[in-house]
């Protein structure tokens, strides 16, 4: 063989080639740039190794591609050639990280517990005129170290003369037993509005809604203050119960006991008339409520983030019920809207990643976004099927939770009426 051919052949296969890292079950590519590699006058014959690993050559553009099936640091074999000289192997590494997916643990909560629930559930209904679709699902956080559900979800539909409640809470992490106050949160605004209805309480609220819209706002603020207090005192009264007969759980002297259930609560509870849909709605914290039509979207309670609050608020705090800086009827919110596309209640767990600011849940192009998310476009492609059975739709939207975002891995609970 040729003295320079040799030493062609000794460049090429001491010289240092990288490709860019790829990870498992994510499309990959790398374009081939021999120029830039000083390697323009080989004759390319063959890869070995990458078919084994999920990846192709393809001669066509180039490049390697295809999604990674193993992680690891892979020996690539180029198999070339220089000027007809005999065939010559190069090796170049190429590393694969593992799929962060797989690296979460699945340990289930302990049944045992007093305070236990499912750690997953979703459910459908249909309502006068619509349907409602509901699932929660314990977050990657949570399962990696088999710690419990904390958000929670309750309907109640078609009460009685076809009025439908809803209640979403997400209790604190830093609570030990804010499972227990998301759950009594929801269960109690259920309850309060379900005996409201029967003793016939929501009469003089319609009455007022058909002829006085400015009235509206003060009546039912005072009946949706009564709620909450009843929430506040349900919760209260459990952590007093519980704290007596387990003195040793409550051993942190720098937390009252009502500390330990801290949650966030979100209610709606709503009815069509002639007018329209007549929707009362309350918030405490960072799970917003929102009404789509159309293109249109409207924040129906007031979150505490940002520029609102500083920080996350809870329906175990005593000053949200006499606080200056967030006045508790400042919660409290009535909408009367001819018709509606969706009413959505979701936690932070869908929020965050989702909507990130407070001001893309008001966004007509984001909503236009995430309805198109919710329709498949995504990297999973589930498509929730709202034309279709209201029990496959939930099905979906539990499906639908189990999307993948980085650093956001916190329970997820969603709510639609649509």
């Amino acid at each position: 063989m040729d003295y320079t051919i040799k030493n062609r052949i000794n460049d090429i296969l001491t010289a240092h080639i990288s490709f860019p890292n790829g990870s498992v079950n994510k499309q990959y590519k790398a374009l081939l740039d021999l120029e830039k590699w000083n390697m323009a006058d080989i004759t390319l014959l063959e890869w070995n190794g990458l078919e084994e690993i999920g990846l192709v050559y393809n001669e066509g553009n180039n490049t390697i591609e295809g999604i990674p099936t193993e992680s690891g640091d892979h020996k690539i074999k180029l198999v070339f050639s220089v000027a007809d000289s005999p065939k010559q192997v190069k090796v170049i590494n190429l590393i694969i990280n593992p799929d962060p997916r797989s690296m979460w643990k699945d340990l289930p909560s302990d049944v045992k517990d007093p305070y236990w629930k499912q750690d997953d559930v979703h459910t459908a209904g249909p309502l006068y005129g619509k349907h409602a679709i509901a699932a929660s699902k314990r977050g990657r956080s949570h399962k990696n170290t088999g710690a419990f559900r904390d958000d929670h979800f309750e309907l109640a539909l078609n009460i009685k003369n076809n009025w439908s409640v809803v209640a979403v809470a997400d209790g604190a992490g830093s609570s030990p037993f804010s499972r227990q106050g998301a759950r009594i949160a929801c269960e109690e605004t259920i309850r309060f509005f379900q005996q409201y209805f029967e003793e016939n309480r929501e009469q003089e609220l319609e009455e007022i809604a058909a002829s006085d819209r400015e009235k509206i706002n003060l009546v039912a603020g005072q009946h949706m203050y009564q709620a909450i207090k009843h929430v506040y005192e349900q919760i209260n009264a459990e952590a007093e119960k519980h704290a007596a007969a387990n003195p040793a759980l409550f051993n942190d002297k720098r937390k009252s006991i009502l500390e330990y259930y801290h949650t966030t609560l979100i209610f709606v509870a709503f009815k069509k008339f002639d007018f329209g849909y007549l929707i009362l709605s309350f918030g405490v914290g960072d799970c917003p409520i929102v009404l789509l039509h159309h293109d249109e979207a409207q924040l129906l309670n007031q979150l505490d983030v940002g520029e609102f609050g500083g920080g996350t608020r809870f329906i175990t705090q005593p000053e949200i019920f006499h606080s200056k800086e967030i006045p508790v009827t400042s919660r409290f919110k009535v909408t009367i809207q001819p018709d509606f596309s969706y009413l959505f209640l979701m936690t932070d767990g869908i929020y965050d990643p989702k909507f990130e600011v407070v001001y893309n849940l008001q966004n007509a192009a984001h909503w236009q976004q995430f309805m198109q998310d919710l329709d498949g476009n995504n990297e999973e492609k589930v498509k929730i099927d709202f034309k279709g059975d209201c029990r496959e739709a939930a099905r979906s939207l539990f499906d639908w939770m189990d999307f993948w975002s980085p650093g956001n891995h916190d329970d997820r609970t969603m709510v639609i009426i649509y």
